[in-house]
């Protein structure tokens, strides 16, 4: 049908996607790759299979509970899935400098993790009351 124009579907918005520390979880987990590969553009290089698994959940459950505590109602209760969010946030940073004291992580990769998860932390601790 000719100069009909469709109609465009309702534009769906989630409570995490207006929240700037979700934002800050996501570029974390694309920071950690899923495995290592030759010329990864952007991704911290993780040689210890173990770290690297611990630091991609880590990151992913950071993402995961900040999300939650976009969408939970109460305060107690964002509260606490921001509290969840910033400790995971800071353990897959954990896994990082681990992986670059033993020599599995390059000291440049470590110092961009760690620069991106304090920006996190900090924000999220502002979320947690």
């Amino acid at each position: 049908m000719r100069g009909m124009s469709q109609p465009q579907p309702p534009a769906t918005t989630l409570p995490h996607h207006k929240l700037f520390a979700y934002e800050l979880c996501l570029s974390l987990v694309k920071l950690v790759p899923l495995r290592v590969s030759r010329g990864a553009f952007a991704k911290v290089r993780i040689a210890d299979a173990q770290l690297r698994a611990q630091a991609r959940k880590s990151a992913a459950s950071s993402a995961l509970n900040c999300a939650e505590g976009a969408a939970r109602q109460t305060r107690a209760d964002k509260s606490r899935a921001y509290a969840i969010a910033l400790c995971e946030c800071c353990e897959a940073c954990a896994a990082i400098e681990i992986a670059g004291a033993l020599g599995a992580c390059s000291a440049s990769d470590v110092q961009a993790v760690v620069a991106l998860g304090t920006r996190t932390k900090n924000i999220l601790s502002r979320l947690v009351r």
